[in-house]
């Protein structure tokens, strides 16, 4: 067994001989394909594992700026273990993946929503009255602040969800997602025509729901990429 490293941009030629009875595993990175002709073959993701015996791949291509490694088995070392990490590896780990980040969004979603409630129990208890606009007859029940952090926080964890599937970056990308979308979230409130202890509660609101959400799924998806 040896660890093939590939600094970013980096192409190293496929030599048959050296690949002809070994199995390679994305550890880290990304790995592209060169094929017979030159053109680009598929990107290969961490975890992915591949044969290159009488592919015609002529080489291996480090698409990114960081340096990817493959560990390439040999028949020396073929275990029936390894087979299982390697060959199924990708689904079970990619679907592991999921699920942790699932569990973890509707802990997350849960303490989202009991705070937000919480804490606009006590505002309401100090005074603050969520009538909107400022002087209505109606005002924000608890509840409308349990279902719409429910309902906002569930969101979240979709998008979440979406970059593991899809980003190379899932933890990085969703925290610059997450907080431009909490920005924007900050505007309305001052747009509504509440009173201004009004306006700073509810904004203090999303920022607590944010400050739960964010974070715990940003470790989860990070615990599932380099």
């Amino acid at each position: 067994m040896r660890t093939l490293a590939l600094p970013g941009g980096a192409r190293v030629a496929v030599v048959a001989a050296q690949w002809q009875h070994a199995y390679g595993v994305v550890t880290r990175g990304r790995v592209q394909l060169e094929l017979r002709d030159g053109a680009p073959g598929p990107v290969l993701r961490r975890d992915a594992g591949f044969w290159l015996r009488d592919t015609g791949v002529r080489a291996l291509r480090n698409p990114g700026r960081r340096t990817a490694t493959v560990r390439v088995l040999t028949p020396d070392f073929w275990r029936s273990d390894m087979i299982s990490s390697t060959g199924t590896g990708v689904g079970s780990r990619r679907s592991h993946g999921f699920r942790r980040l699932a569990v973890t969004g509707v802990v997350a979603t849960l303490v989202a929503m009991t705070a937000t409630t919480l804490g606009a129990a006590l505002a309401r208890a100090a005074g603050v009255d969520f009538a909107i606009p400022d002087g209505g007859d109606e005002a924000i029940p608890l509840g409308g602040f349990t279902v719409v952090t429910g309902f906002f926080s569930l969101v979240g964890v979709v998008i979440a969800a979406v970059l593991l599937r899809f980003s190379a970056r899932p933890a990085s990308r969703f925290v610059w997602t997450a907080v431009a979308l909490t920005a924007l979230s900050l505007a309305p409130p001052f747009l509504v025509g509440a009173a201004a202890t009004t306006s700073v509660t509810l904004v203090a609101l999303h920022l607590l729901a944010a400050a739960v959400m964010i974070p715990a799924l940003t470790r989860s998806l990070g615990a599932r990429t380099d």
